[in-house]
């Protein structure tokens, strides 16, 4: 699949490899022929004409071989990016799900180490078994020519490296499908530690974490060796076959120089011949070791492509995409209109496995304007709705309605594109606060960007730093508090300019001072928009239109803030204690 746009280079190599294949056939004879010519007729003026076409001949060799490094690195090059693209390209369309269950370290495996080693192996191992069948084709042919004795004794050696390698194939791919499923464990166990060193470093447990490590880095090293004594084994024993071979040639052929059935060049060019024939097959050899090794990576990608997007846009909603080319202001790419006034859910029901279902029976209405608040405790289902909200999943059983329209009815980049999302942790990225905010909407001007900022209390700060907007951030925004960088999200989203309004605990890891500074903002940015907000302070959501308690699956109770501490049930004593707590704490601190 990813060497097919470059079949017209990869022949015009193959081509330069059968011509770098005849040069190195031809040395050899040449050299047998000057030999002879000399012990026939000594050194005359005859001899130039073998010593200018064997100049000829270096100078072409060398600028095939030239050629040959040159357009095979190319190739490689190109393969490699095109591998990486197109993987990455498919990661990017891949749901939500697939990445919650493998590691970063899984991945980045399969898109650095696994696509360097595959694009190797299209680049270069098949133009050198091009090469090599070329090679001992012109090899065996002018053997065989010369002497076919001779040759026979050469090419006996044929069949005991056919076996050896067969035996050593399927041991050496075994061996390389578990080197490379340890580099996936110890990139992701390396990545994971890296990203966790601030909970590392608090906790004490670098040795515990060293240990981990060392068990991976153990496994990687056993399954190493193990491919490593097998490659070191596999050659030794192609050389002592070959060089079997050319020592039967020396005795034999020089039996008969003693006879004179065969002159001294002639045995001369079977003898570089013969050692030639060696070169190929070792090559050749090693290339079957590292396309063995590749076979793991190719594998190991292709489990990735072979993947098929979870949710995607249906072939209806495609085809009103494909034939809906003038899209105006009032209609979305998909034909239909592109304002949303009302999201509900009916009867959802969701499972992340087939075991017990995160939702039953969920059902909610939010209309523009709107603030639904979910609370209720860890693990209750608060998150899944969002995702379902979000479409990073979708229900197993029920219907989410946009406008009484079925959300799979429309277009999921559309859908997506109006949904503006704030975390519990923002994610930033290691660039410019400006590029930060502009993140989800290319398009948007400087003025714009600090427009956003201001419209959610992000300016003053931003303003305040040494490189105000041209600030970067670090990896993960790692450079900001927790504060600054939940303002960045906001004025990112805000930017964006979205119908939806999703916040995942905005507020419950910044300061009291901050908190007041995202709630003005958030009370700004969703008037006139759908919202859902999950809470853990319940102070900030006692002004929702809605609030929803949700506890094992189920809305077990909804009302406004008044509606729900009057019922005193399951919300009036989560509030309750929590009051309790803020007010034990204040008067601590008082």
């Amino acid at each position: 699949m990813f060497g097919r746009p470059y079949l017209k280079l990869f022949a015009a190599l193959a081509v330069v490899a059968v011509l770098v294949a005849a040069c190195e056939v031809t040395m050899p004879l040449l050299v047998g022929a000057v030999i002879d010519h000399v012990t026939q007729h000594g050194v005359d003026s005859t001899l130039w004409p073998y010593a200018a076409g064997f100049a000829v001949l270096s100078v072409v060799f060398a600028g095939l071989i030239f050629g040959f490094i040159a357009l095979a690195g190319k190739l490689s090059i190109a393969i490699c990016y095109d591998i990486r693209e197109g993987s990455f390209r498919h990661l990017q369309e891949l749901h939500f799900g697939y990445f919650d269950q493998r590691p970063v370290g899984w991945l980045m495996a399969r898109l650095t180490s696994d696509c360097n080693l595959l694009s190797r192996i299209m680049g270069w191992s098949l133009l050198d078994v091009v090469w090599g069948v070329c090679m001992l084709a012109g090899i065996s042919v002018a053997m065989l020519i010369l002497n076919w004795k001779l040759a026979l004794l050469v090419l006996a050696v044929v069949p005991p490296l056919v076996l050896v390698a067969r035996w050593f194939q399927w041991r050496l791919l075994g061996a390389s499908r578990k080197v490379r499923k340890a580099n996936s464990h110890l990139t992701a166990g390396f990545n994971e530690s890296i990203q966790g060193v601030r909970t590392t470093k608090s906790l004490v447990r670098e040795e515990r974490n060293l240990e981990e490590f060392q068990q991976l880095t153990d496994a990687m090293y056993l399954d190493s060796m193990r491919n490593a004594v097998y490659t070191a084994a596999f050659w030794p024993v192609l050389l002592t076959l070959c060089s079997a071979a050319t020592g039967v040639v020396l005795w034999y052929g020089g039996l008969n120089v003693l006879e004179g059935t065969l002159t001294v060049g002639q045995l001369v060019m079977f003898i570089g011949l013969a050692t030639q024939f060696s070169n190929p097959i070792q090559e050749m050899s090693r290339t079957v070791t590292m396309i063995l090794s590749a076979q793991a990576s190719a594998e190991r990608i292709q489990q990735v492509l072979e993947v098929e997007p979870a949710i995607q846009d249906s072939e209806e909603v495609s085809r009103r995409i494909e034939t809906n080319l003038d899209v105006d202001s009032g209609t979305a790419d998909d034909g239909l209109r592109s304002t949303i006034r009302e999201v509900s859910f009916q009867d959802v029901e969701f499972a992340y496995t087939s075991d017990e279902p995160i939702l039953r029976g969920c059902s909610l209405t939010a209309k523009a304007g709107q603030t639904i608040a979910l609370v209720g405790p860890t693990g209750g289902g608060k998150s899944t709705i969002v995702s379902l909200l979000c479409r990073f999943y979708e229900p197993q059983q029920g219907d989410i309605l946009l406008d009484g329209t079925e959300y799979r009815d429309r277009s999921l980049a559309w859908y997506q594109s109006q949904l503006g999302i704030v975390l519990q942790v923002p994610q930033l990225f290691n660039d410019t606060i400006r590029e930060n905010i502009r993140y989800g909407n290319l398009d948007a001007s400087d003025e714009q960007v600090v427009e956003a900022a201001q419209w959610v209390n992000a300016h003053g700060f931003i303003e305040g730093l040494a490189e105000g907007y041209g600030t970067k951030v670090g990896e993960g925004g790692n450079q900001l508090s927790t504060g600054q960088k939940q303002l960045i999200a906001l004025a990112r989203a805000v930017l964006s300019d979205p119908q939806v309004f999703v916040m995942d605990e905005a507020t419950s890891s910044v300061d009291t001072e901050t908190e007041g500074l995202i709630q003005a903002a958030l009370d700004r940015v969703m008037e006139g928009r759908i919202a859902f907000v999950i809470a853990h302070r319940l102070s900030t959501i006692k002004n929702a239109d809605q609030i929803l308690f949700i506890d094992q699956g189920q809305i077990v109770e909804q009302g406004t803030h008044q509606e729900l501490i009057a019922r005193r049930e399951c919300y009036f004593e989560l509030y309750t204690n929590q009051f309790t707590e803020e007010h034990e704490v204040q008067v601590l601190r008082s």
